[in-house]
């Protein structure tokens, strides 16, 4: 859950405002807006407070109008609007740029605004959005080692594998993804290991099998609090099964996800998946994985902590065959202070069918290149 650099802009004018009294209680209605008998009215406060640089509409005035020169953005427009929750936008409001890593022209004002008040003028800036199409950020959960998010995201991810078996396989897997539209998002996996030969002629380098996939948000409700989303991945056999890379079988995976918001800054998460060869040897699989989770902060704004555990659940679809169960305990971290690089890192535990099968250390760099490059918000 992290913020664009041009919610920054966006706000600036607003926070500003409020500071130089534009929008002091007594000036909006003659009363407070916030005394627990009645609603705030944000429609009102954003109109006294930020229609003079943001305008009437949401869109911005002219540079001529509003007198300086920092970009504004559009908040009609819902790529960028609904990309991130409401939580993120208070933050920045409450406690300044710094924060999060940006201008500290952006001035914090947690003292003059009751937290009903911020959220009363965020609620009226959502309304300038309105394409219901685009997921709100607040699906944005924490990323899982292994299960699917709901939330198609604009993201690189680099997956790392370490196996303590006989292979001692090392499995760097760099994975980007791509939004596109409302809804959509492309997949590419392009994984590159080190593992001992099974033919005991040292270790060898080489590719894996290349994925390539595509997920929708079929479906996402906010008052509810849960998202669904559909997908799937073709998986190549591009890597040389005789070194031991790859399975030497083209399969197709579809899968479901869903993620279900609960109190607390804590989430429910399920992928429900199959795997299907479509030429080659290996067996025809089918998958539940389920997480959960709950995100901590250092203080009320500070580095996001979310520890996750996830259920591992896989059988082939051969007569006979036993239920696999793997446990996954892990941590993600926000390694910078904007809080678009992270840090996951578990372990995966075999809970049942141990034989042959031995622990895994799991982990991923992932960079949310949408919120910014990689050097910055440090």
């Amino acid at each position: 859950m992290q913020i664009h650099y041009k919610c920054i802009a966006a706000l600036l004018c607003l926070s500003g405002l409020f500071l130089t009294g534009i929008a002091s209680a007594d000036q909006v209605d003659g009363s407070r807006p916030f005394d627990g008998s009645r609603p705030i009215d944000g429609a009102k406060l954003y109109e006294q407070a930020c229609a003079a640089c943001h305008g009437s509409d949401g869109r911005g005035r002219p540079l001529e109008e509003r007198g300086f020169a920092l970009e504004l953005p559009d908040f009609t427009d819902c790529e960028f609007a609904s990309r991130e929750p409401d939580p993120d936008w208070h933050a920045v409001i409450h406690e300044g740029g710094p924060v999060r890593a940006f201008d500290r022209m952006m001035p914090a004002f947690g003292d003059a605004l009751t937290d009903e008040e911020i959220y009363a003028i965020l609620g009226h800036v959502r309304t300038f959005c309105t394409n219901d199409n685009w997921p709100r950020g607040e699906f944005n959960v924490p990323k899982p080692l292994f299960t699917e998010k709901a939330f198609p995201e604009d993201e690189t991810v680099f997956n790392v594998r370490l196996d303590t078996d006989d292979s001692k396989a090392l499995i760097l897997e760099p994975v980007y993804e791509k939004r596109f539209g409302p809804r959509g998002m492309i997949e590419v996996k392009v994984p590159l290991g080190r593992r001992e030969s099974p033919r005991d002629d040292g270790a060898k380098l080489g590719f894996e099998d290349l994925s390539l996939g595509y997920k929708y948000a079929l479906y996402h409700n906010l008052e509810r609090g849960n998202a669904f989303s559909i997908g799937g991945e073709v998986i190549l056999p591009t890597g040389r099964e005789e070194d031991g890379f790859g399975s030497g079988s083209t399969k197709l995976e579809p899968y479901a996800a869903f993620v279900q918001l609960l109190p607390g800054d804590a989430y429910l998460q399920a992928q429900m998946l199959g795997e299907i060869a479509v030429s080659g040897d290996a067996e025809d699989e089918a998958a539940v994985r389920l997480v959960l989770g709950r995100t901590f902060s250092e203080g009320e704004f500070g580095r996001a902590w979310s520890p996750m555990v996830e259920l591992l659940a896989s059988r082939e679809s051969v007569s006979g065959a036993d239920v696999s169960l793997d446990l996954v305990p892990q941590m993600q971290v926000a390694l910078n202070t904007r809080q678009h690089i992270l840090l996951n890192v578990g372990v995966r535990v075999p809970a049942t069918n141990r034989q042959g099968r031995k622990f895994q250390i799991v982990m991923y760099l992932l960079w949310d290149w949408f919120d910014g490059g990689f050097r910055d918000g440090w």
